[in-house]
């Protein structure tokens, strides 16, 4: 008896891991069981995936539906690990509570480089994983360095083709494959939800947005709760979403704000629609970005770094707009924060919402060669340990496409650590050659040390 523990903390997720397993990109088994972990601030505030509007169209696809949080209770998903004295006693305990016997187990797990998923991945220590990812973040660098006892079991990694011909980074160090989720197989699914709410309280909205003719959809991220801008500079960002869609001529205007964000967000929206004269709907349910696309089909889809930007482009055929993305590729610290290359694909590939002439015609900034080169760039400049084979590429990117658009994507202080080139700028390259500068750095440093001593 073999049983299958998908773990899911989205719904975005719990669709993707549908979509693989209509797609029959699993091996049968005997059992499958949807592990559901809630990672938000406060889980008992927030909703779980399987309580939330459309779930119920995904749980035929899973014999039980487990929750993470309820079987660690009171620890939080992402704050818990288990000691490694423990792990044998843990995996004795879920096998006992999930029924689960002596029965092989297959893992198949998101975000691999930290709880939950890497605290699983431990306490059945001896299961093969799969790891699937449902975001932009595929594209990018692990994280951090993976435990080999948890790195060598990983044979595949499942994603979206979000970007065609950009190719996953994620695991590589591992020699992991990676392997396309259908698309057709992911729309259908989404196709599911459609009619999300139709049996809920919030039907009536959902139906409503039906009748709003080709409006502009707003994408709202909540990025000031992971510290990146502050909350009133995102509150300002998404007045500029607002007054970008009404310069392009769009007066109809429907904002998804994430399902953290504070309300107060939208009463901003609300005062600035109305200077604008444009007729605003905020939008209070709790649903994908992809049902809105398929019940409204949205004349312009504007956002920060949203996965959804993509899906909406490269799955829908929607026009899309960014804007906001310098700021943070100059905010995020450190550089090898995870969100780097989400950001990176997002301003290298979409048009900036500013630029009408780019909106209208849906330039896409670099050529899919071009752009696999500057993730991989970047990817070596985030974890230059973990990918050490990227150096040639990183140096032959720098030596020849390093302009002022492209320096927006690397820092100074990270190119001259790693002694790349762009580290120091062209009219001092001289300085390093130079017998005399070097004496006198040689001075400096012993007069220092003498001073110190």
């Amino acid at each position: 008896m073999t049983t299958q523990i998908f773990l899911a903390s989205t719904l975005y997720g719990a669709a993707t891991l549908a979509a693989a397993l209509d797609a029959k990109c699993f091996a049968p088994a005997d059992r499958r069981i949807l592990l559901v972990c809630n990672n938000s601030a406060t889980p008992e505030t927030t909703p779980a995936i399987d309580e939330m509007p459309g779930f119920e169209r995904l749980r035929g696809r899973f014999d039980d539906v487990l929750s993470w949080n309820a079987t660690i209770s009171p620890f939080h998903p992402g704050g818990w690990t288990p000691r490694p004295d423990d792990v044998p006693l843990w995996e004795r305990y879920l096998r006992l509570s999930w029924n689960l016997g002596d029965d092989p187990v297959e893992l198949v797990v998101e975000s691999i480089q930290v709880n939950p998923a890497l605290g699983v991945c431990q306490i059945f220590n001896g299961a093969p994983v799969t790891v699937y990812a449902d975001g932009l973040m595929s594209y990018g660098p692990t994280r951090n360095k993976i435990d080999p006892l948890v790195g060598t079991r990983i044979d595949r990694l499942l994603h979206l083709d979000l970007v065609p011909g950009l190719t996953p980074l994620l695991l590589t160090e591992f020699g992991v494959a990676p392997e396309i989720v259908p698309t057709d197989a992911f729309t259908k699914v989404l196709a599911e939800l459609v009619d999300t709410g139709a049996e809920t309280a919030e039907s009536a909205e959902l139906a409503e947005l039906a009748d709003i003719a080709e409006p502009a959809l707003l994408l709202g991220q909540y990025l000031s709760a992971l510290g990146i801008i502050t909350a009133e500079e995102e509150e300002d960002l998404h007045v500029r979403m607002l007054r970008g869609a009404v310069q392009l001529g769009h007066t109809r205007v429907v904002f998804k704000p994430h399902p953290s964000a504070p309300a107060r967000w939208s009463r901003a929206l609300e005062k600035e629609a109305v200077k604008l004269g444009a007729d605003l709907t905020v939008l209070d349910t709790p649903v994908l970005a992809e049902v809105l696309y398929q019940r409204m089909r949205p004349a312009l889809v504007v956002g920060c770094f949203s996965t959804a930007l993509l899906t909406a482009s490269a799955f829908y055929g929607l026009p899309v707009a960014r804007i906001g993305t310098e700021t943070l590729l100059e905010r995020l610290t450190p550089y090898e924060n995870s969100n780097r290359i989400p950001v990176t694909v997002v301003d290298a590939m979409l048009p900036l919402l500013t630029d009408r002439a780019a909106v209208e015609e849906q330039r896409p900034g670099l050529t899919v060669a071009d752009l696999n080169e500057l993730v991989r760039t970047v990817g070596y400049a985030m974890q230059s340990k973990i990918y050490p084979d990227l150096r040639p590429t990183a140096e032959r990117y720098l030596s020849r496409s390093l302009t002022t658009h492209t320096w927006r994507y690397f820092k100074r202080r990270r190119l001259t650590s790693l002694a790349l080139p762009g580290a120091v700028p062209a009219q001092l390259a001289f300085i390093p050659r130079n017998a005399a500068v070097r004496r006198v750095a040689r001075r400096a440093r012993s007069l220092k040390r003498a001073t110190i001593g």
